[in-house]
């Protein structure tokens, strides 16, 4: 994620922190990157092991895995017809990153217009220059890695999917901060982490795909909150990080954000209009949502009024605003198979009239 904080000293932190901290890696196109083989912990042949420890074994998650191989096309949409003061009419999706297998997840504004993303199968954070297409690799041996999320104070976290599946801390140190709750192994929940939105405390909220929304204080201590949120997916705070929103299915629910960071006022914000169930979001300076729905974004007011949707390509589950101005809106779109040869990512770019909350990374 981005050093793109509120004050030039803590900018430099981050900066040194990161330059201390990323190994030395020279900027590449997507041929020079092994796609990968990483396994989500319910693929693993020791998952079985590792759920036998529950109380309550949850429920078997799991994706049809196909054959194919024959490369997928990619469909993009007309052009928008534009939203106002969002995005103007005409604009398109232009492709900045193309790369195979079950990769390029979580994505986030870097530093100098530069964006971050994790990937799957391939097991690493990576850092994207749109300009040029070429990309290097920040951190490795990354277990499974899915969303990447930065606070406003410059902490960076990952999600690891992989056996053992948790939550880590990158950034000012590499560590684990959570792979349990209540004593159990943290697969007990069932489903598979998804989503991650760091806040100023030093915590981290985590949605869960059929397993429900997490919070990891700065302590390492888990509670789950949230009443039928099974659908937890795209994550993402307002700017003064008072209101928490949680993609749940067809709707946006929201929630009010205690001191402690302890959740309480669970109500639905929005119900989704331009596809399937929400996924990853985020925000713009003007306190808009933006809702990956699965072939679009759907934006919504501070209110909760529906603004108008995006058109996008299938697969389009995720967005983050970067850009040296905020003012581009990125979005990942997966096509082919999961889990075959035929699986494919991009990462597509499109100009905006709105500008990204510059007060941290997303």
């Amino acid at each position: 994620m981005s050093p793109i904080v509120r004050t030039a000293g803590a900018a430099a932190l981050i900066a040194a922190v990161g330059l201390a901290a990323v190994p030395a890696s020279a900027q590449q196109p997507a041929s020079a990157f092994d796609r990968g083989k990483g396994m989500q912990t319910w693929q693993n042949p020791a998952y079985a092991q590792r759920i036998a420890q529950c109380k309550t074994p949850p429920k078997p998650t799991a994706i049809r895995i196909s054959d194919r191989t024959e490369p997928p096309q990619l469909v993009m949409p007309a052009p928008t017809a534009g939203i106002a003061g969002v995005v103007a009419p005409g604009q398109t999706w232009k492709t900045v990153w193309t790369w195979q297998g079950n990769n390029t997840d979580g994505p986030l504004a870097g530093a100098n217009g530069r964006m971050l993303f994790a990937n799957n199968d391939a097991g690493s954070v990576m850092e994207l220059d749109p300009a040029t297409g070429l990309a290097r690799i920040l951190y490795d041996k990354v277990n499974t890695g899915g969303a990447v999320s930065r606070s406003k104070n410059g902490a960076l976290f990952v999600a690891e999917r992989g056996l053992p599946e948790r939550i880590s801390q990158l950034e000012p140190t590499r560590k684990v901060i959570a792979d349990s709750f209540n004593g159990e192994p943290i697969e007990c929940i069932g489903g598979t982490i998804n989503d991650l939105m760091a806040d100023a405390k030093g915590g981290v909220y985590v949605a869960v795909s059929g397993g429900g929304l997490l919070y990891v204080d700065r302590a390492g201590k888990v509670a789950k909150y949230g009443q039928d949120v099974n659908g937890a997916n795209g994550i993402i705070l307002s700017a003064d990080e008072k209101v928490l929103y949680l993609g749940n299915g067809p709707v946006v629910t929201a929630f009010d954000v205690q001191a402690d960071g302890s959740l309480t006022n669970q109500r639905e914000f929005a119900k989704l209009r331009g596809g399937r169930g929400g996924d990853g979001s985020t925000i713009d300076s003007e306190g808009r949502l933006y809702v990956a729905v699965g072939g679009a974004v759907d934006v919504f007011a501070k209110t909760g009024d529906f603004l108008g949707t995006i058109a996008g390509p299938p697969g389009l589950h995720g967005v983050a605003f970067g850009g040296k101005d905020k003012k581009t809106l990125y979005a990942i779109i997966f096509y082919g198979d999961w889990g075959s040869p035929s699986a494919r990512n991009q990462l597509v770019a499109m100009p905006m009239l709105a500008k990204g909350y510059t007060g941290r990374a997303k």
